[in-house]
């Protein structure tokens, strides 16, 4: 089945939009700690979706239009996730953690690489 450009885009826009939330730890900390919503996600959640949706991105990147250096930062970025969700399941204990801060930064880089622009009204 070959995906149509919409799709493909819709596909990375949510994508990217789980990174968005992987590099905030302010709507971490309120909706993944706090449950203040008015969203709904936790820690399990964005991590499947993180590695669900990303391994099928990954093994396709040239078909959704990613650059040979956003392929490596989200190759870079998954690795040391996948190593940080082996022995992390609470946010409560690792958000205030450098090794959580370095990750939050890592994602952060990825939406630099991907000009990625949140509208301020969506977490505010």
């Amino acid at each position: 089945m070959k995906l149509s450009d919409i799709a493909k885009k819709n596909i990375i826009s949510n994508f990217i939009e789980i990174i968005y939330g992987i590099s905030d730890q302010e709507y971490q900390k309120r909706i993944w700690i706090r449950c203040e919503g008015p969203e709904c996600d936790d820690f399990d959640e964005t991590v499947n979706h993180f590695f669900i949706e990303g391994d099928a991105i990954l093994e396709h990147y040239q078909d959704f239009g990613i650059t040979e250096h956003q392929y490596r930062l989200l190759k870079k970025f998954r690795e040391v996730f996948d190593t940080f969700c082996d022995d992390n399941d609470y946010p409560e204990e690792f958000i205030d953690t450098l090794e959580w801060d370095n990750i939050t930064k890592l994602a952060q880089e990825i939406l630099m690489a991907f000009n990625y622009q949140k509208d301020s009204q969506s977490f505010s």
